[in-house]
């Protein structure tokens, strides 16, 4: 069967053949992997970018290195869970304040800048899909660390926060044009490879002047998404979670071993239009080459208990349950 490759990924590969470092390597498989068609012919160069992509991890995360000291990338935030959120704001916006009340990570919450000197990550839950927030250092119109930008660029989404008790236009002026300047906003102009889906946290409304949040949507051009949340009265927290959730485009998969119960506590997560094959290659690349068949349950389009192909397409809360050979 043909690969019938796209436009879009060809695009991807050159930019992988042209990548001067590792981490834009890894960026350009990544949007290899999103861009190549899912079907049967493809399933053999699926797997090939899949193992390159391992290899740079472990590169970048130092594993497999041997004598000498080791570099240790403090902005580096490896991704766990359904996907990864970078906040990005000026000092004492809110970012830390955010963290706490809905990870449990231990963040310094202070009312004096720069509390936050490297990022923190903390796991959230939506449902019962794990999700990654990152806690980044402060920015402000004169300085940004130098390796900030490689926090934002390895996130799935970027939440500008903004304090709504204080100078929000400042805020977001200075917030936008950092993000602009390394092409890390995801728009119709944008650039995919390098920018991330970006929206705004607007946070202590329970302490803003009435209309602030009115003038700032007016006065900013870019149509970002709003989501208003006071982390101290608890207000909003469930909203952006699932707002997070919905835009991080993932399905849940729930895996059921042949004569048994499905586990309904902890599902795989996979990017939206995923299929069988993937699902497996997922929880195993060498099983996956071993998958012969599989049934499905809680799907729209079909009966439960169905046999499906290795190119059926899942749906959010499918059931699963895989055969090999």
């Amino acid at each position: 069967m043909p690969a019938n490759l796209t436009p879009q990924y060809k695009k991807a590969e050159e930019r992988y053949k042209a990548a001067e470092t590792d981490e834009e390597r890894l960026l350009a498989l990544e949007e290899m992997l999103r861009e190549i068609p899912k079907h049967k012919g493809t399933e053999h160069l699926q797997g090939d970018i899949k193992r390159r992509m391992s290899k740079l991890k472990d590169s970048l995360a130092g594993v497999g290195k041997k004598g000498g000291a080791k570099h240790v990338d403090v902005f580096h935030v490896p991704k766990s869970g359904a996907g990864q959120v970078a906040l990005v704001g000026m000092p004492n916006s809110g970012k830390s304040s955010i963290l706490a009340a809905i990870t449990h990570a231990h963040v310094v919450v202070a009312d004096y800048p720069f509390a936050t000197a490297v990022p923190v990550p903390g796991m959230a839950l939506f449902e019962d899909v794990p999700i990654q927030l990152v806690d980044a250092p402060p920015i402000t119109a004169d300085f940004a660390p130098p390796g900030l930008v490689n926090t934002y660029r390895a996130a799935d989404l970027l939440a500008i926060v903004v304090d709504l008790s204080g100078d929000v236009l400042e805020q977001m002026d200075v917030c936008v044009k950092y993000l602009v300047s390394h092409n890390l906003i995801l728009d119709e102009g944008g650039d995919a490879h390098l920018g991330r889906k970006t929206f705004v946290i607007a946070a202590k409304t329970d302490i803003a002047p009435p209309g602030t949040l009115q003038s700032l949507q007016e006065l900013t051009e870019r149509p970002f998404e709003y989501i208003t949340i006071s982390s101290t009265a608890g207000q909003g927290l469930d909203m952006l979670m699932r707002r997070i959730f919905e835009m991080l485009d993932v399905i849940r998969i729930y895996a059921k071993k042949p004569g048994a119960e499905p586990d309904m506590k902890e599902p795989f997560t996979l990017k939206r239009g995923s299929n069988v094959h993937d699902l497996a290659y997922h929880i195993h690349r060498e099983l996956a080459e071993k998958l012969k068949t599989a049934r499905a349950w809680n799907s729209p389009k079909i009966h439960d208990g169905q046999n499906v192909p290795r190119d059926h397409v899942l749906c959010d809360k499918e059931i699963i349950e895989l055969h090999f050979g």
